[in-house]
């Protein structure tokens, strides 16, 4: 008896202590950390813009929730992995931050991604684009909210090879973006019929593509992609119109552009350019509203991230509310649960590998003539339905998913 009364007593303490736990989970604020980059080359399309948007997405939440203060913290990872990680470490485990979004950096948030399954916490990626995030490396608790390199890839690259482009020359920006974006154009391209017949790795943040472009002009290619982003593919860009290089009868794709790029091109430089997006703000009603309201805090309109980072804090706070806790593991369920719906989401559902699956759009930008003002930049071509802009799960590496 004196064992069963020890044993009683020992179950009872845990039991104390786990609803202790949990209680004390629920204690404080909830607090939300944006870790992104705020002063670097992907700061135009990141940076305050996301810390404005999560700002945004708390402030038309009503600010508090659970009875509790929504508190924003961010941070500038520099583009270091070792510098985001510290930053993401000490938010986790000492400064009672729940949930992290948008990143940005790829190879930054793949050590987010390994920290956040370790202390069990929430990431959301929202510029953050390579595919991996809900493949090979998925995780309950990271969702991806926005563009991912998959889409990018096999979108506009797999139309353009059926449309007769066969022969594919890629610029790549040597970090894990662009390895991983250059890996699913590669399996596009090839999957339709299409060959790659070269590539040439850059530095991130280059500002000299001469060497690069020049290689890829003497390649025997009929199309050059470039698989960077931002800064990198404006610069490639202006460089090959200064070059004159579609002389030599090459098809230049930019398999990831936004909008600010567009801006800083200017229409002459990148009329005619197709690509592919999941937000642009011109898209309906619901968009406009929003952009223009994001326009008058912040002077820009809004690109993907800025949108995706919005949605993601908006429907982490509605899954907090309707879990009626802040403990993660109940909240990821709801989240998953809940259909995503705000300014340009419609009953989007999160599917088990983390993937949001949101409707995609192949785009072409504007002439001079086309355009009637600063921000319209756009034509859109095509609307993609998920199923088609994402990766298949029967093609995932996804522990996640069932086979």
């Amino acid at each position: 008896m004196k064992l069963k009364a020890r044993m009683l007593c020992i179950l009872s303490a845990l039991t104390m202590t786990a609803s202790g736990a949990l209680h004390a989970a629920d204690d404080g604020p909830v607090k939300i950390g944006v870790l992104t980059d705020m002063t670097g080359f992907l700061s135009v399309s990141l940076g305050k813009g996301s810390v404005d948007a999560a700002r945004m997405a708390i402030e038309d939440f009503g600010g508090q929730v659970l009875g509790k203060k929504i508190e924003l913290v961010f941070a500038d990872h520099l583009n270091k992995p070792d510098v985001g990680l510290g930053i993401a470490r000490k938010w986790y485990e000492s400064d009672g931050v729940d949930v992290i979004a948008d990143i940005g950096n790829s190879a930054v948030g793949l050590g987010v991604q390994d920290l956040a399954r370790a202390n069990k916490k929430l990431v959301f990626f929202a510029g953050a684009s390579s595919s991996v995030f809900t493949n090979k490396a998925c995780s309950p608790y990271g969702t991806q909210w926005s563009h991912d390199t998959y889409m990018f890839a096999h979108s506009l690259p797999k139309r353009l090879v059926q449309g007769g482009d066969k022969t594919w020359y890629l610029v790549v920006a040597d970090f894990a973006f662009g390895h991983s974006l250059a890996a699913d154009i590669t399996r596009a391209v090839t999957e339709v019929g299409g060959q790659i017949v070269g590539s040439v790795r850059h530095p991130p943040d280059n500002k000299d593509f001469s060497s690069f472009l020049m290689q890829a002009s003497a390649s025997k290619a009929n199309v050059v992609a470039l698989a960077n982003a931002l800064a990198d593919t404006v610069n490639s860009i202006n460089q090959w119109n200064e070059f004159q290089m579609s002389a030599s009868g090459k098809k230049l794709v930019a398999t990831v552009l936004l909008a600010n790029d567009v801006k800083s091109l200017g229409l002459p430089a990148a009329k005619g350019i197709m690509l592919s997006t999941v937000f642009y703000w011109d898209l309906n009603e619901k968009t406009r509203a929003w952009s223009n309201r994001f326009f008058e805090r912040n002077k820009v309109m809004p690109v993907e991230a800025h949108a995706g980072t919005y949605s993601a804090v908006y429907h982490y706070l509605k899954a907090v509310k309707a879990a009626d806790t802040k403990d993660p593991e109940k909240i990821r369920i709801k989240m998953s649960e809940m259909p995503i719906n705000d300014f340009y989401s419609e009953n989007v559902k999160i599917r088990e590998d983390g993937r949001v699956m949101r409707n995609s759009y192949i785009a072409q930008v504007k002439t001079p003539a086309e355009s009637k003002g600063p921000w319209d930049l756009y034509k859109i071509l095509e609307m993609i339905p998920p199923k088609d802009s994402w990766r298949p799960l029967s093609e995932s590496e996804c522990p996640l998913v069932k086979k």
